[in-house]
């Protein structure tokens, strides 16, 4: 029934945007959940319009690899569903490594983390679970990340050139967690 409730509120929260006008935010709040150990996703907004791709078994993997990771730090769904959509946009869930020419400056890994940055050696960064874990270390220096839109709390960490890129991803990435959470 939880999953069900998410999912119409998370299908209302799509529709906020009629005419290109955006409706407001909406949050999802729902009863105890029917598993224990688990909360509800609280979603703030979804903004603008969604992307989605399909997902390889590698990419699967790593959706995998990054909510165990989420776990593993002892955060809840929100924080995964933040990861998930950054590392959508920065590689499409695929782990890269060094690009050549069409590399963005030394840029590697799920969340293209620079190891010129302090983000780790290009082994760290290109194992998932540091690279999330990582990740997760910024977004819990973020006061309010819960609450923000999820856009805000990614570009917080990740300082990107294209801070409004990450909302695209946050439909996709709530669906991943709400498949994959519990397994």
């Amino acid at each position: 029934m939880n999953t069900i409730l998410r999912k119409s509120i998370l299908g209302i929260a799509g529709l906020a945007f009629t005419g290109g006008v955006f409706a407001g935010p909406i949050a999802a709040h729902a009863d105890t959940p029917a598993h224990a150990g688990t909360k509800p996703v609280a979603v703030a907004s979804v903004q603008g319009e969604q992307s989605t791709i399909t997902l390889n078994d590698e990419q699967t993997a790593n959706v995998k690899a990054i909510i165990a990771a989420t776990k593993k730090a002892g955060l809840p769904e929100r924080a995964a569903i933040v990861s998930i959509a950054t590392a959508l946009q920065e590689s499409k869930l695929e782990n890269l490594g060094h690009l050549g020419d069409k590399n963005d400056h030394d840029s590697l890994g799920l969340f293209q983390q620079r190891p010129s940055s302090g983000w780790g050696t290009p082994e760290q960064i290109t194992d998932p679970e540091y690279s999330t874990l990582a990740f997760l270390k910024g977004l819990k220096q973020v006061d309010g990340w819960q609450d923000m839109p999820l856009t805000k709390a990614a570009q917080t960490v990740q300082v990107s050139a294209y801070p409004d890129a990450y909302a695209q991803w946050e439909k996709q990435a709530t669906d991943l967690v709400d498949q994959h959470w519990t397994k």
